[in-house]
């Protein structure tokens, strides 16, 4: 049957195909509550850097009259450090930070003012932070300054978000 084509019938219901359309996929992959589309998506981890940026947050969000997405970096590891092995391979480190950040800030009274949810990822910060603003449709990211010798070694995550963001990135000293 090579070079002919069989019609499809005209009832017959298409699925999803990944590999031909991609987007339908990861419609169906990032499903996220629509009641916080277009809300303000702020990276936090329970420093004071990332304190000023979640109440910068806040008021953007009241400002706004949208929702906030509350996003927490879990810890991932590379094993090629100690392996020394090719290519990276990430472990995945149990991180209770999430739990314990999710009960403070259900408790914060600051936070009765706008709607909020806490979204928990394991990666590279920059990219699940612009990752979760996709998948949100964000208007911005907003996240604190990182001080100190390892953001001037690796770069910080304010530097390559907003060198690599599709969003406006909103950095608080």
């Amino acid at each position: 049957m090579a070079g002919h084509e069989i019609p499809e019938p005209a009832d017959r219901k298409r699925v999803a195909d990944h590999l031909a359309h991609p987007q339908a996929a990861e419609e169906t992959r990032h499903s996220c509550d629509p009641a916080f589309r277009h809300g303000v998506v702020v990276g936090f981890d329970g420093s004071m850097s990332s304190e000023r940026a979640l109440a910068y947050a806040i008021g953007m969000a009241g400002r706004s009259g949208s929702g906030l997405i509350i996003v927490h970096v879990a810890n991932r590891l590379p094993t090629t450090v100690w392996a020394g092995c090719e290519p990276p391979v990430f472990v995945d480190v149990p991180d209770h930070r999430t739990e314990v950040l999710g009960l403070e800030l259900a408790c914060a009274e600051h936070l009765t003012e706008v709607p909020w949810i806490l979204v928990e990822r394991g990666g590279d910060i920059c990219h699940e932070l612009e990752e979760v603003g996709r998948e949100y449709e964000a208007d911005a990211i907003v996240v604190g300054s990182t001080h100190g010798l390892v953001g001037r070694i690796f770069g910080s995550v304010a530097g390559r978000l907003a060198r690599r963001a599709q969003r406006p990135v909103v950095v608080i000293p």
